[in-house]
């Protein structure tokens, strides 16, 4: 936990991660373009504050692009510039900091410390190792496996350092015996690597609290449309489970042709370690229940729709028959309905839920001699948060709220929709995704889906198609950048190794990019569109509107 913390301050771009220069010049290159956007003549069509929001955008931009300060602390630009500028009021923009999304990432993350905290990530990674067989194949599938899975659930920038060790130390084992097949290692250094990188970002973008991205989604949606339908975290694993199952071989395919398969790999190697773990402790068997519960209350919370007439009836309505029956006793004339009662709840009611039960929880711990109880989850533990990833969805969803209620967005979208009005949609589908792709090479995925949401947003209102249609590739997109290292986290965490080539990464990664474009573009429109309720072919939803018509 210790190393993963380390490594989130070094990818939150501090002024010693990036070259001094860069630093320099992103400093005075933002307030540069701040005053010339502001300077500027209001173009026709949009309000002055959405001027002086667009200057503070390429500011706030241009600081996360070259880390002229610390990505964190860019976030907290709207709390001081929004007010001051006239674009929100200090009480609006304070608001957007805080929303029951963001206690699902930190409900989420709770667990995922609780995890760590009695090693079960281990267990549960050797375990699917020692299952896939012992070819180099499949040990690079094992690999990959057991990082996709565990970053549907805990960040993949913490399973990436999970894994990583265990292969660099499974690759050293190797190199010393490999003798003349040298070339033949490095191929499956490589694709392992690569496979643990690559997965990590493919199993984050399977639940909503797999990657900070998909959160902020969520978020922005509902605030740019709160009378939409909401996004329950089953509907959202039914939806792209296929996408990511398939992208996940293909990744495997294409990192694996060039292994042969003499590489002496055993399953002993894992089994070792399996064995070194001893019996689970009490801890961990505690920690797995509770994250079994609690996955499945997400999975289930919701109907889940699989086609053909077969749908799962969600626990949310069960649980609403109760709190009617329970809670409307006394209300008099204004008793509370199923309906209302099955809004009081969501993923971030069972996030928090199951968080305060780690800390009811009592698990003995100690020698035979020496035997106490401690909680499931303490306080220094969950003091290990990364508390700066929840600055950034904050700083995030201002900029989202301030992009509708200025209307830059409705300006933005309006001149997007000039030029693409003829296309067919899934051009532009297909276009944003290739767009988001591999602008996020480059820039802070959770930044980009910020600042870009709300435009798409208005974009689909103004060609007159449901938001979700474009909102939700393009947040998928933003985690299928593959090629640079700076490109995210995973990325750049194996290549700190100092065992993958910059040249390497950039070969299967473009390809990748363009694969992704591909997959989330045909399974959006042969597979999701229906499991998420959205008729491509319809009307736009009667929710479907900017939210300053909401408020009137």
């Amino acid at each position: 936990m210790h190393l993963m913390n380390n490594t989130l301050k070094e990818l939150s771009a501090s002024p010693n991660s990036t070259s001094s220069r860069v630093t320099r010049v992103g400093r005075w290159l933002g307030i540069v373009l701040f005053l010339i956007v502001w300077f500027l003549p209001t173009p026709a069509g949009l309000s002055p504050a959405g001027q002086r929001l667009l200057a503070t955008t390429l500011l706030m931009g241009t600081y996360w692009l070259t880390s002229a300060i610390p990505i964190y602390v860019t976030s907290l630009i709207p709390l001081s510039l929004f007010p001051i500028l006239g674009i929100l009021s200090a009480k609006e923009v304070a608001a957007s900091y805080i929303s029951h999304t963001v206690f699902l990432y930190f409900g989420g993350f709770v667990i995922a410390l609780g995890i760590e905290r009695w090693g079960l990530h281990r267990r549960i990674a050797l375990r699917i190792l020692t299952s896939v067989g012992s070819s180099p194949q499949r040990v690079v599938l094992g690999f990959m496996l057991a990082t996709g899975f565990l970053s549907m659930w805990i960040s993949n920038t913490a399973t990436t350092l999970l894994m990583l060790p265990i292969a660099l130390s499974l690759t050293t084992s190797l190199r010393e015996v490999s003798g003349d097949q040298e070339q033949n290692h490095s191929y499956f250094e490589t694709a392992l690597l690569l496979g643990i990188a690559y997965s990590a970002s493919i199993g984050g973008m399977l639940t909503l609290v797999g990657t900070p991205t998909n959160v902020a989604f969520v978020e922005i949606f509902q605030r740019n449309f709160p009378e939409a339908p909401e996004i329950s975290m089953g509907a959202w694993i039914t939806a792209f489970l296929p996408l990511g199952l398939i992208f996940f071989l293909i990744v495997w395919w294409k990192l694996c042709r060039s292994i042969e398969r003499t590489t002496p790999v055993g399953k002993h190697f894992f089994r070792e370690r399996l064995s070194a773990l001893g019996p689970a402790s009490q801890g961990e068997k505690w920690m797995l229940a509770v994250f079994g519960v609690t996955a499945a209350l997400w999975m289930f919370r919701s109907d889940l729709d699989f086609g053909l007439g077969f749908v799962i009836p969600g626990w949310k309505h069960l649980a609403a028959r109760w709190l009617v029956s329970g809670l409307s006793m006394g209300q008099g004339d204004h008793p509370i309905d199923i309906m209302q009662a099955a809004g009081f709840l969501n993923d971030s009611t069972v996030a928090m839920t199951m968080c305060i039960l780690m800390f009811l929880i009592p698990v003995t711990t100690g020698s035979r001699e020496s035997k106490h109880k401690v909680p499931l989850m303490d306080w220094e533990t969950l003091n290990k948060m990364p508390w700066g990833i929840l600055l950034l969805f904050g700083g995030g969803f201002a900029l989202a709220d301030a992009f509708t209620s200025t209307g830059l967005s409705n300006w933005i979208g309006f001149a997007a929709s000039e030029l693409l009005g003829t296309q067919p949609t899934w051009v532009i589908v297909a276009g944003v995704c290739f767009v988001l792709t591999f602008m996020t090479e480059f820039t802070t995925n959770v930044a980009t889906v910020s600042a870009l949401l709300p435009v798409l947003a208005a974009l689909s209102l103004n060609l007159g198609i449901d938001p979700r249609l474009i909102m939700i590739p393009a947040t998928l997109s933003t985690s299928c950048a593959f090629m640079l290292p700076i490109a995210t986290p995973p990325n750049a965490i194996v290549f700190g190794s100092g065992r993958i080539r910059t040249q390497d990464m950039a070969k299967h990664g473009i390809v990748l990019n363009l694969i992704g474009v591909v997959l989330i573009t045909v399974v959006t429109f042969t597979w999701a569109l229906p499991r998420l309720g959205i008729d491509v072919n319809g009307p736009k939803p009667s929710w479907a509107v900017p939210l300053s018509e909401v408020h009137e």
